[in-house]
């Protein structure tokens, strides 16, 4: 695979991402760096998804930087682009919801992402189901864990067809977890009856 971005910018983007995450962890026993999380999406879409969009990859180290520091739009547009930053907004989700209002917009809003931001929607995904296996949130019991697969599983069914190789990888991890969590994921077609779908009574967009 030979490269076809400019390695400066890439590497431009990392320190940025470095720096915007500074003193973030992630919630595994060992409090990760933060930083962590980016930079092993972007690695997962190049490496098995066989992605070199420059655009892609530089939004993917960033994807997280506008949902969860004080990085505003505005720093993106100068220092990378509007393409990149349009990406980055696809797949930001708006914190000032509830946290199971923005597990079900991402349901229900994943078709219509453009083709970046479901590459990036799915080595999201795929890196952290791997960590929700391999070195789940303390805390995290088993339900916990099962819920997080089965809602991924949602998600990405919404944006099927965009890279085999990753939609591959990803229903590995689906197997995987059915065996290792004990249990059986649950057909699409009942995703409004999950935890994080509209109560009746309340309105979905």
């Amino acid at each position: 695979m030979n490269p076809s971005f400019n390695l400066d910018l890439i590497l431009d983007a990392t320190i940025f991402a470095v720096l915007k995450h500074h003193g973030l962890v992630r919630k595994d026993e060992n409090a990760s760096p933060y930083i962590t999380h980016p930079l092993a999406v972007a690695r997962e879409i190049y490496t098995t998804g066989q992605v070199n969009d420059q655009h892609i990859l530089i939004a993917a180290i960033l994807h997280d930087t506008i949902e969860d520091t004080p990085t505003t739009a505005d720093e993106i547009r100068s220092q990378f682009g509007e393409e990149v930053l349009a990406i980055v907004l696809e797949v930001t989700d708006d914190k000032s919801l509830e946290k199971q209002r923005r597990k079900w917009l991402q349901v229900i809003h994943a078709p219509q992402l453009s083709h970046p931001a479901r590459i990036i929607k799915l080595g999201d995904k795929i890196v952290n189901c791997r960590d929700i296996l391999n070195t789940p949130p303390k805390n995290w019991n088993l339900t916990r864990r099962q819920e997080y697969i089965q809602w991924a599983a949602d998600v990405i069914f919404q944006v099927r067809g965009a890279n085999t190789a990753l939609e591959n990888t990803f229903d590995s991890l689906l197997s995987e977890a059915e065996a290792s969590l004990n249990f059986h994921l649950r057909p699409f077609s009942s995703v409004h009856e999950r935890p994080y779908a509209p109560r009746e009574g309340k309105s979905s967009p």
